[in-house]
């Protein structure tokens, strides 16, 4: 099978990299898109757009679902948060940093 697109990019000393803007077009990538890389026995690497409903947890999916049909069925039951949880678990984490988009560490991985 031939190539349609070839293109290049380079890993950073963070082992990241951009993905080169033909390669978004062709893939129809937005920001925060998840990607999913097929590694072949051939050494051959597949990149694909991650399908948003691929990534769902089941199980996760049916709680929420419980949830909002409890909610929806009885709205009597919501409470608000005690203001003295708040306050705890706003102590709790004062000076926790974290950043969503940064890579994670060697150790981390």
């Amino acid at each position: 099978m031939s190539a349609v697109l070839k293109v290049e990019s380079t890993l950073t000393d963070r082992y990241q990299t951009t993905v080169p803007d033909a390669v978004r077009r062709a893939l129809q990538l937005d920001k925060r898109d998840r990607l999913r890389y097929t590694v072949k026995a051939n050494g051959v690497v597949q990149l694909s757009k991650l399908d948003a409903s691929e990534d769902e947890d089941p199980a996760i999916g049916a709680f929420l679902d419980f949830l909002a049909h409890d909610i929806a069925a009885h709205p009597e039951r919501l409470a608000a948060l005690p203001p003295a949880l708040a306050k705890r678990m706003k102590k709790l984490t004062t000076g926790v940093k974290f950043n969503l988009t940064e890579a994670l560490s060697p150790d981390a991985e």
